[in-house]
């Protein structure tokens, strides 16, 4: 039986914020400043302060910040999705920032393996993720010892144990130790939850529902950038036919009546193919500015 939430805390009309600790933190700090969210914080805070008064902030570990949202005593927080499945709580996910993302991966020695795969015989595996190595071995049909790891969970093969299930980024960390991936199980990244308390309390949800759209203006900026054309008259067609929009271009006449001044914001990751076509297409003056935040 979960333990009674003090009346002063349930009582409280502040949106209670909870940030994660450790690796986490620049990614969503960075987010928060983005959004207009300033964090003032020193070292040893736990209690950045944000000015406004609307929401009360506190760092936690990532695994104790879940708990607090499965308790309701923190109402939104920012946490792995392999600590949320990791720990099985009651949690409302709200929004996937795409930061800190990483693979939760099944990796050992390359020795050990038989054509590509771990050994049909009992192996030991290393992780700190108790319940998804379980859930796994259930999956895979294997019944192998498990060692419980308290971090650098890479170091533990050959000695120590045969194989581990971990996260990884880039993989650089399991190439040093000598390690391969023999199953990726999923991917995680950093992502705003909230508890069930808070969203049951309409006035809360409805500022919930405020705070995600802003974070999600500014993750969708990112991936975008504003691009300004100015067109002649006579290559509007041709233009217009390659001209990328989140709906419609803005267009708007040039004060010669020339042409047209065409804008529109763009993913990042086509302007590099699209700069040249529209040159080619007959555009010039081409603009391109970073955007703040986009709201769809």
């Amino acid at each position: 039986m979960a333990p009674a939430i003090p009346e002063e805390i349930q009582n409280t009309n502040l949106l209670r914020l909870a940030i994660p600790k450790g690796r986490m933190f620049a990614g969503v700090e960075r987010l928060l400043e983005d959004a207009g969210i300033s964090l003032r914080t020193s070292a040893r805070d736990y209690r950045p302060f944000i000015a406004g008064g609307l929401i009360e902030a506190k760092i936690l570990k990532p695994q104790n910040l879940i708990e607090m949202l499965d308790l309701g005593t923190r109402d939104i927080g920012f946490a792995g999705a392999d600590w949320v499945q990791e720990l099985d709580t009651d949690i409302v996910e709200l929004l996937d920032t795409g930061l800190d993302q990483v693979r939760m991966v099944v990796a050992a020695p390359r020795r050990i393996l038989e054509n590509g795969e771990l050994p049909n015989r009992t192996l030991t595996v290393a992780s700190e993720y108790v319940q998804l190595t379980e859930a796994w071995q259930e999956r895979a049909g294997r019944q192998d010892k498990f060692v419980k790891s308290f971090g650098s969970t890479e170091v533990f093969p050959p000695e120590d144990a045969d194989y581990i299930i971990d996260i990884a980024a880039t993989g650089a960390t399991l190439t040093a130790n000598n390690l391969v991936v023999v199953e990726e199980l999923n991917v995680s990244s950093t992502r705003l939850y909230a508890s069930r308390k808070a969203m049951a309390d309409s006035s809360k949800a409805k500022r919930i529902t405020d705070f995600c759209l802003v974070l999600e203006a500014v993750i969708e900026a990112r991936g975008r950038v504003m691009l300004e054309a100015n067109v002649p008259t006579d290559r509007m067609e041709a233009v217009m036919a390659i001209f990328p929009a989140m709906k419609q271009p803005t267009i708007s006449t040039l004060s010669d009546r020339a042409g047209y001044a065409v804008k529109a914001a763009v993913k990042k990751s086509i302007v590099l193919e699209l700069i040249p076509a529209l040159k080619q297409a007959g555009a010039s003056d081409i603009i391109i500015t970073n955007l703040a935040k986009v709201v769809k």
